[in-house]
């Protein structure tokens, strides 16, 4: 007991440094490219499904592998690691770290709930709603962590409220009783009293069974309340490229691997995709937690035909309380919201598809110089360059428009500053990203991309859309353990190799991947957001596998349903397009 033990404690260490001993012999028995390319690879995914090192670190070992056993040059190499995908996803994210350095995620949450109001089933709605959309935007575990806490607070107001339990029928029963004995003879009162004492006892019993239904039920509401939140932040984050770490993988593999795709994959034509699958899945999230958690009483969740209670009011008091502390929107907040709604209404326009956008004929007739990075950073920079509050020459200001709280007298601070960026951005996924793309560069030069490919040519019997389930079922799986970037990292590649043997069209398979790696719903470890609602306390490992094991399922169906309707129309999924054949993968 004692030696295992003392190997559990070690078992970091150990799968660190046996991991590449095991694999030894692919190097130096086989001793091929393909099979030194292939040591990597199955190095770097037992060090990303174990972290026994961060996974930004594991991302740097083809910076220091691939040029040791000669299939890349070190400058080649590192070239991979800042690609047009990693100046996007930054630049995205600064301008998410503004929103969120000035509270305007939580303002227009809290106006949302305002609007929603408090009734069980809408309350979750209102709840998901906004966690989605707002994840569309910002990092999905920073989304979650901003709602969890007003989650918690409306649910602190319900549950007081509604536990304080009248015990009035025990002193009616003894008021009765007592007034009974003053005019009965002693007899009487002896056989009254007995009958009391009954009475009283089969009161309490029922008094009791109520109280221990009830305390059941707001249980369940606080489970299916904190747990929309964290399903819901994985949910929004698919609809947008920046949303979730696998649509930028997807994004940047597309581009390395095939890089004549004609930019099939942008904002635009990914949205116009995946956010209806959002609302799909996000709408068949709802209804299945309202029934595991709620069930569909819709006089007592819906509010239908019922009148506001004391707790109803105590709780929407409290939603309103904060969003008064939040005061007026200030001039810094105004102006992120106006360069907000610029970045996503540039990120549109630039190449729509159906129609010629504003960078098809001013910018990019020749070539595509500007891409949905170049917009990213434009807005990026103006964060810096933008003051926080009116200029002085203004004789306009107003009260609504002061600084903020936090700010002080002295030079005009800026809409974002460099420390506020730098300690906000998670820069460990840059380099995951740029890991992924030196790991499928090397594929390709190396030969092991055909060499999987070719060992997959059997597939060609099996339909497209079977294939499509089975890579959801294994990648949604895969995901439970693993980081969802990493996932999207390993599978992307080796799909695109499978893709081209069988004769398919890459992103038949390539989607569904980066769909499915999201689709983290089950474990506590799965994602930060899970393991935040889960630290809450009011959920068990069981319901959340109860709960993910069919939210899964709904994710997988959705996206099948997704990928073989609108899919197939808008990204021509039925033909081989002349782009999948012209790379070196």
């Amino acid at each position: 007991m004692a030696f295992l033990t003392f190997l559990y404690s070690v078992k970091n260490e150990l799968i660190l440094f046996l991991t590449p001993l095991l694999l030894l012999p692919l190097p130096l028995v086989i001793g091929t490219q393909v099979a030194e390319c292939g040591y990597v690879i199955i190095l770097m995914a037992v060090y990303w499904c174990t972290e026994v090192l961060p996974l930004a670190v594991t991302a740097l070992l083809p910076a220091l592998l691939f040029p040791l056993f000669g299939i890349m040059e070190s400058k080649d190499v590192c070239m991979q690691y800042l690609k047009d995908t990693n100046m996007m996803f930054v630049g995205g994210l600064m301008v998410a770290v503004a929103v969120e350095h000035w509270n305007l995620h939580k303002r227009m949450a809290l106006r949302v709930l305002l609007i929603v109001g408090v009734r069980p089933a809408l309350l979750m709605m209102g709840f998901m709603g906004v966690t989605a959309f707002i994840s569309m935007w910002i990092c999905n575990t920073a989304t979650t962590a901003m709602m969890v806490p007003i989650v918690q607070a409306v649910l602190e107001q319900l549950n007081t409220s509604e536990a304080e339990m009248p015990q009035i029928f025990s002193s009616d029963e003894q008021v009765q009783t007592s007034e009974t004995d003053n005019k009965a003879d002693s007899q009487t009162e002896k056989q009254n009293e007995g009958q009391g004492l009954e009475v009283v006892t089969s009161l309490d019993a029922t008094a009791e069974v109520v109280r221990h239904k009830e305390a059941a039920e707001r249980q369940r509401m606080c489970k299916g309340m904190t747990l929309c939140v964290c399903y819901a932040a994985s949910i929004g984050g698919t609809a947008t490229l920046t949303g979730s770490g696998p649509n930028l993988v997807l994004m940047g593999q597309m581009n390395q691997l095939f890089p004549e795709n004609g930019d099939i994959i942008n904002f635009a034509s990914w949205f116009g995709f995946a956010f209806p699958n959002m609302i799909i899945m996000l709408t068949l999230a709802w209804l299945w937690l309202q029934f595991v958690f709620m069930g569909f009483n819709f006089k007592k969740t819906w509010g239908c035909g019922a009148v506001k209670t004391e707790k109803d009011i105590a709780a929407y008091n409290v939603i309103r309380e904060q969003h008064r502390l939040l005061g007026p929107m200030s001039f810094g907040e105004i102006s992120v919201l106006c360069l907000f709604i610029l970045l996503v209404l540039l990120w549109f326009t630039r190449d729509p598809g159906f129609v010629s956008g504003w960078a098809t004929d001013i910018f990019n007739s020749r070539a595509e110089y500007v891409s949905d990075a170049t917009v990213a950073v434009f807005v990026a920079v103006l964060l810096f360059v933008l003051p926080s509050k009116p200029p002085r020459l203004c004789s306009f200001r107003t009260h609504s428009f002061d600084m903020a709280p936090h700010q002080t007298a002295g030079p005009t601070p800026r809409l974002l500053t460099w420390k506020v960026a730098k300690n906000k951005l998670p820069w460990g996924i840059v380099l995951l990203l740029g890991g992924g793309f030196a790991l499928a560069k090397g594929s390709e030069v190396s030969g092991l991309s055909k060499w999987m490919g070719d060992q997959m040519a059997p597939l060609q019997s099996i339909p497209p859309w079977a294939i499509a389930i089975v890579i959801c079922l294994l990648i949604a799986t895969f995901t439970e353990c693993t980081s969802n970037a990493a996932t999207a990292t390993l599978f992307l590649p080796v799909l695109a190799s499978m893709s081209q043997s069988i004769g398919i069209n890459p992103l038949y398979v390539m989607v569904p991947c980066t769909l499915s790696a999201s689709f983290a719903f089950m474990l506590p470890v799965a994602t930060p957001q899970n393991a935040i609602v889960f630290s809450y306390g009011y959920l068990k490992v069981a319901d959340m596998v109860k709960a993910g094991l069919v939210m899964n399922i709904i994710g997988i169906l959705c996206t099948t349903l997704a990928i073989n309707s609108w899919g197939k129309a808008m990204f021509h999924l039925d033909s081989v397009p002349a782009w999948a054949n012209a790379t070196g993968v």
